[in-house]
């Protein structure tokens, strides 16, 4: 159930973007609750990470509103964390893992050796810690980034954005170029976040397979419009149809995977629930 404006992480009442002439979206009524994993779909160019805009206080609305837990959204919030498109580190890259977490406290400091006196600031060193212990990655500790797999760069990237004690992330495609084993690692630990320290989480997603079995709530973006609500009720036949405002088709697969077919960029889900 979406959150009531009172208890929500992220709260948008008739919100709207315009670029130009062109409407983005518009009358955009969406409420996450605190420690909800929610993932932003929808086709390529539909205003999926112009929503992320938004909530960052980057993307100025044309009408209506946008907060975070109440309260007129603005830059540089550190209860927000944000994790762009996933970077990828050279093998010969030498910066240790903490450093790389460090970066998220003292991003100016990229391609130099964090000096000492500032890892003996105590409160500081302590949130490095606790990040990189809230995504498990502390048994490579000394281990150079470059050397490390994909999946484990990424949870140090994911701690980079909690280091400032965020209680909010907005991670864009986390999952891209992992492997199916790592996306579906990283989605278990994003919910692990999210359930155990009430973290709230949105992802923008192409792929939805790896995170369908860990999500709150689905926000789909197309033509200008917004739906929002748990994965059962948003992927249906009849709701996407409406969405397009063409007929979509919503099948299963006998290996239990929903595919959406009759939009332009048709993608494919595992869902657990009934057919709508």
């Amino acid at each position: 159930m979406p959150a009531s404006d009172a208890l929500a992480a992220i709260s948008l009442q008739g919100a709207a973007v315009r670029l130009g002439r062109q409407t983005v979206w518009a009358g955009v009524d969406l409420s996450v609750g605190a420690g909800q994993f929610v993932a932003i779909l929808g086709p390529n160019g539909a205003g999926k990470t112009t929503l992320v805009k938004a909530i960052l206080g980057l993307q100025p609305l044309a009408e209506g509103s946008v907060s975070v837990f109440g309260r007129r959204v603005r830059r540089g919030n550190d209860e927000i964390g944000y994790l762009p498109q996933r970077r990828h580190f050279d093998l010969d890259l030498r910066i240790r893992r903490t450093d790389l977490v460090w970066l998220g406290l003292d991003g100016n400091r990229w391609g130099f050796p964090i000096p000492l006196a500032s890892r003996l600031g105590g409160g500081a060193d302590r949130r490095v810690r606790k990040a990189v212990a809230m995504v498990g990655a502390e048994l490579y500790a000394g281990r150079p980034v470059g050397e490390l797999s994909g999946g484990e760069q990424q949870r140090l990237l994911i701690a980079q954005a909690l280091v400032t004690g965020a209680r909010i992330l907005l991670l864009d495609e986390p999952m891209e170029s992992l492997d199916l084993n790592n996306q579906q690692a990283i989605s278990s630990l994003i919910q692990g976040i999210c359930r155990e320290h009430g973290v709230t989480v949105l992802t923008v997603a192409h792929d939805v397979n790896p995170l369908l079995p860990y999500l709150d709530m689905v926000v789909y973006i197309a033509r200008g419009q917004v739906l929002s609500g748990p994965p059962e009720e948003v992927i249906r036949t009849e709701t996407l149809s409406r969405l397009y405002g063409t007929p979509i088709e919503v099948l299963r697969t006998r290996d239990d995977r929903l595919v959406v077919v009759g939009q332009q960029d048709p993608v494919s889900y595992h869902h657990p629930g009934p057919q709508r």
